[in-house]
């Protein structure tokens, strides 16, 4: 059996795909087609801050993840170079439907456009190493490569062959939900000291969609894995607060504060939301704070696509966003802010009865609370005290008492802040959680009336004991934003009450804070 340096089947995959790339017509331009609205931004330099500084080294991601969230749709497949990121192939037109997921048709196209570039690129490897002519295809794909990274970026590029489809609709939508907590993040961000700047991350995490999950059980809009989650928020059996955005960028503050803290810049503390705080630092050891360099040279384990252009999606994120009406000019709705009612409970508590309580549905509440797991929502578990619950806007005015605890329905039903819609609420929908030790008493007889009026008469001396001073003493890791949640006021507010200067943040376990007078 004769032997031959390339096997028969291999020579054949390569015909095929030079076939393929001929049909494409790639030999004017090297393989990249041209989209609607594309041409006319390519290349642009996004401009960086003293903040969020945009490297020489990381423009073309930059520019890649522009191209993807705010030019490229989802009809839109760019086959590029994974490394040298504006080495882009070709941009696939996708045929008809264009859904959010492929067709079996699309799916096969986007395969054999990807294939016949490796394998036009394995070819050519070989011929660059091995001094052979090159074809006027072969020429144009090799000026390709040697513009980002010199020749050597040849050897190996048919392995750095990568599809990423646009996701321009997803980002609008996006930037639409954004609205609706731009207003918080922004506020939960200062109350931290970080810049507002970072209420953008959400773009690059999950496009602001409040169910997104991740394959590896990152979950909610700011993605957070299950085990640091329970580091900065309640993640259990009975609620998870990675699903609610508010709740969780808090968490996410809390996580970058510290991250900045330890690694002494922004796109380092950034990258370590996706690669972590222990991978950042490694990097850090090797290349100092110089994003451009850690991006280009770090080969740490696990740094992989993903961490290296974390920074840049959020950077090309924060462009395309504050500049929605350039990138979207059909328009941008944005949602208005979220418009409802912060309760810390102060009780563990069923669903059933806090609903009772303001006169609305289970049901209802637990479409306003997206952390609220199914032992929750149907009652087989308590909420669990100082968690948050979110109410119809306008309910606490309209109910202004704390749900009192399960135990003690009957006397709180006379307190003299619960409203007669409250009080009717709660007659027909409470009941106490275990039985009674002493005898029960009918609701229509007298004593009972007598009882009821002399807790009323009783109001004026409570009313007067509930407007006393009130203070926090501050708990280890508590910040001044938690501490004003708690406590149903504003971080300005809280500032005001203990004289605090507008920017101060700094308060240590032990304090005593003035929560009310």
């Amino acid at each position: 059996m004769p032997t031959y340096p390339i096997s028969i089947r291999y020579l054949a995959f390569l015909l095929l795909s030079i076939a393929l790339l001929g049909l494409a017509g790639c030999g004017s331009d090297g393989g990249q087609r041209d989209t609607s609205g594309e041409s006319w931004t390519q290349g642009e330099v996004v401009a960086g801050s003293d903040t969020f500084p945009v490297p020489a080294e990381i423009q073309p991601n930059v520019d890649f993840w522009r191209h993807v969230y705010g030019i490229w749709g989802r009809g839109d497949v760019a086959i590029h170079d994974d490394q040298h990121m504006d080495v882009i192939y070709e941009v696939v037109k996708l045929p008809l439907p264009i859904k959010e997921g492929y067709t079996d048709s699309q799916r096969s196209l986007v395969r054999d456009r990807t294939d016949a570039y490796k394998g036009q690129l394995r070819l050519l490897e070989e011929r660059v190493r091995t001094g052979q002519s090159l074809s006027s295809s072969d020429k144009a794909l090799l000026a390709k490569l040697e513009r980002s990274g010199g020749r050597a970026a040849v050897y190996g590029a048919a392995d750095r062959v990568r599809s990423q489809r646009g996701l321009r609709e997803r980002f609008h939508r996006g930037v639409e939900i954004s609205g609706r907590y731009d207003t918080a993040f922004r506020e939960i961000m200062r109350s931290h000291g970080v810049p507002e700047d970072l209420a953008y991350l959400p773009h690059v995490e999950s496009s602001f969609q409040t169910n997104a999950r991740s394959g590896v059980g990152a979950a909610g809009v700011w993605q957070f894995m299950p085990a640091t989650g329970r580091m900065y928020m309640n993640v259990n059996d009975t609620v998870d607060e990675r699903l609610d955005p508010i709740i969780a960028a808090d968490g996410a503050a809390r996580y970058l504060s510290q991250a900045h803290r330890r690694l002494g810049s922004w796109p380092l503390a950034i990258t370590s939301y996706n690669h972590g705080q222990g991978g950042m630092a490694n990097a850090k050891a090797q290349h100092g704070n110089d994003i451009g360099g850690i991006v280009k040279n770090y080969r740490g384990q696990y740094f992989g696509f993903a961490s290296r252009n974390f920074y840049a999606e959020f950077i090309a994120a924060r462009e395309v966003t504050r500049n929605a009406d350039r990138y979207f000019p059909e328009g941008v709705r944005r949602e208005e802010p979220w418009p409802h009612d912060r309760l810390v409970l102060q009780h563990p508590m069923p669903v059933d009865h806090l609903a009772g309580h303001y006169g609305l549905t289970p049901n209802r509440l637990a479409d306003l609370n997206m952390h609220w797991r199914d032992r929750a929502r149907d009652g087989r578990a308590y909420l669990p005290p100082g968690s948050t619950v979110w109410l119809p806007a306008g309910t606490k005015q309209r109910v202004a008492s704390h749900p009192p605890p399960v135990s003690n329905v009957l006397v709180a039903r006379a307190e003299p802040k619960a409203s007669p819609v409250a009080r009717q609420a709660i007659a027909k929908v409470e009941r106490p959680a275990t039985k009674p030790t002493t005898p029960k008493v009918q609701a229509s007889t007298k004593p009972a009336a007598k009882v009821t009026t002399k807790q009323v008469a009783k109001a004026p001396a409570e009313k007067k004991s509930t407007t006393a001073a009130r203070y926090h003493v501050v708990k280890p890791q508590e910040t001044l934003y938690r501490v004003a949640v708690q406590n149903g006021i504003t971080v300005a507010e809280l500032r005001k009450l203990n004289k605090m200067r507008p920017d101060d943040n700094k308060i240590r376990p032990g304090q005593k804070l003035k929560v009310s007078i």
